[in-house]
């Protein structure tokens, strides 16, 4: 199994391995578990502390935590020549992020926005799914493209730090709350660390089982690993609507979403040296899937002011057709590309 580039029990085979996996798949579970517990409430108390609007803590402080493990995969393999592999790896998550976390998310609290807030940042989130098609449409992604993307990442953060500093300003941190700032910062750290190495442990042991079981490589890299690196927005997701914390949720999901596309996609291409090649499936399949998906959740939401269930149902309905259409193509059952 690896976990971060690691090989762990290497030298184990059949039953002890199994074992191992099986003892570890329940680790990484407690730490996904209780690491949301503390991410979750950490992050809400500083947005109550500070006055800053928790859709703004979502979209940046907690985006940025919950896409360590996009970042950590795609530069990786950037580094190591695999270029396919870091914008699958981007591209897929921003799929999952929105069809399968935030269609949950919509499902079980459906509500309202504020309006001129989040019609920015969903402009930014359409702007980006929609800009790096057209970057890509000759088959690979420009270095230069870089500057365009993180042109839009750098809007999104203006904006974010605008609209917290205005919340900041009109509710300042009592002496109490001050004393509660360091514990309040540990869990948050630990709860972030407790989310990526139990999605990293979950991921790994899970891998190790199916094999075990004879399930195959295409089934498990369109299941445990596509959605292994978004295991933290997902377990972010459901802590907060456990909690009833809905605009920490969408707020974490859209900033992750536009991370992903706006700062990890262009930091590859630049590591990698050359453009990033793009494969025809990514063009014809992934990307438009990507962009149906940011329109069905940002558009109608723009319009209304207000998140609907059936958008939350449209969109599990997308990630469903997706992963059906992945296992098709891969069992040569239908050629996307």
């Amino acid at each position: 199994m690896e976990f971060f580039g690691y090989t762990l029990f290497g030298a184990l085979s059949g039953g002890p391995l199994i074992a191992v996996a099986a003892i570890v798949f329940v680790v990484g579970l407690i730490f996904i578990i209780k690491g949301g517990d503390w991410f979750v409430d950490s992050a809400s108390w500083f947005a109550e502390a500070t006055g800053i609007p928790k859709f703004v803590v979502g979209a940046t402080v907690v985006s940025f935590a919950t896409t360590l493990p996009e970042l950590l995969v795609s530069v990786r393999a950037a580094l190591n020549g695999s270029a396919q592999m870091a914008i699958g790896n981007a591209v897929g998550s921003v799929t999952a992020n929105t069809t399968l976390i935030l269609g949950v998310s919509l499902v079980a609290m459906a509500g309202a926005v504020e309006r001129k807030s989040f019609n920015l940042k969903g402009m930014l989130f359409l702007a980006a799914s929609i800009g790096l098609t057209v970057l890509s449409v000759k088959g690979y992604l420009p270095t230069w493209s870089a500057f365009i993307l993180w042109a839009i990442f750098i809007a999104f953060m203006v904006i974010n730090l605008v609209e917290g500093k205005k919340g900041a300003a009109n509710d300042e941190i009592d002496t109490y709350e001050r004393k509660e700032v360091p514990k309040k910062l540990i869990f948050f750290i630990l709860g972030t660390a407790g989310i990526v190495f139990g999605a990293e442990f979950l991921v790994g042991s899970g891998k190790t089982i199916a094999k075990s079981m004879g399930i195959s490589e295409a089934i498990i890299g369109f299941t445990i690993i596509a959605l292994g690196t978004s295991l933290p927005e997902l377990v972010t997701t459901l802590t907060a609507i456990r909690k009833k914390e809905a605009s920490l949720s969408v707020g974490n999901i859209i900033g992750a979403n536009i991370i992903d596309l706006t700062l990890i996609l262009p930091l590859c291409a630049i590591l990698n040296g050359q453009p990033l090649p793009v494969e025809k499936i990514n063009l014809v399949f992934d990307f438009p899937v990507c962009i149906a998906a940011s329109v069905i959740a940002v558009v109608p939401t723009m319009i209304t002011g207000k998140f609907k269930k059936w958008q939350g149902f449209a969109l599990l309905a997308v990630y469903v057709t997706y992963l059906v259409f992945l296992v098709l193509n891969e069992t040569g059952v239908v050629a996307l590309g």
